[in-house]
């Protein structure tokens, strides 16, 4: 039975400031007091798994491949036994760290399966990122690192209690038709004669206006 889950890192910037974001009015933009502080940060490492919806976090002071060895051995220990784990990464170099590679290795019901380049909007984890960036990072203020981290653990723990898996919406043939028109945007003449890699699939495009 096959377990697959996405993995990605993001780094998180502890900001904190004697008052929160200025807010955007007529005739200024939002803005940060001018004695804001920035104390550190704290990488943010997180594992999707695909059919519940449901997300594994650890939070690193680094991302080199020690940090990433620990959160795989982090997800060993909370997949269920027995099954196939199929790993959805990016081609960071951490990734493909020797000792990493010698970590899998070990473990052939582990299936390392990496995004193309310049596609790792494929990877669905990328859209918790965007979730927990908007509802508990950005415009946020925190007096710590430890702050920081432990408003991200309180916000997976919530966020587990009542997850849903994501569902795709877009058709390759939606993604297709947008890709044309940004082609034809940029050619500037109604028509585009050339290739478009769209996630890892080389097309070629002839569109005529």
């Amino acid at each position: 039975m096959p377990y697959t889950i996405t993995l990605s890192g993001a780094v998180c910037q502890h900001y904190y400031g004697k008052c929160p974001y200025i807010s955007l009015g007529l005739g200024y933009v939002e803005g940060v007091t001018h004695d804001y502080v920035r104390h550190g940060t704290t990488t943010l490492f997180a594992a999707l798994d695909i059919a519940s919806g449901n997300v594994l976090t650890q939070c690193k002071s680094r991302h080199r491949h020690q940090e990433f060895l620990a959160f795989l051995r982090h997800i060993d220990a909370n997949v269920p036994e027995g099954l196939d784990v199929h790993l959805v990464v990016d081609n960071y170099a951490t990734h493909k760290h020797a000792k990493v590679k010698k970590w899998l290795s070990a473990r052939p019901h582990y299936h390392v399966h990496y995004t193309p380049t310049y596609s790792s909007w494929l990877n669905q984890v990328e859209i918790w990122f965007n979730i927990i960036t908007q509802k508990a990072i950005r415009r946020g203020t925190f007096r710590s690192v430890k702050d920081l981290v432990n408003k991200i653990q309180l916000f997976v723990d919530q966020y587990n209690k009542d997850s849903k898996p994501f569902m795709w919406t877009a058709t390759a043939d939606s993604i297709l038709a947008k890709l044309k028109r940004l082609c034809q945007g940029i050619a500037g003449t109604g028509h585009y004669d050339g290739d478009v890699v769209a996630g890892g699939l080389r097309t070629r495009l002839l569109f005529t206006g």
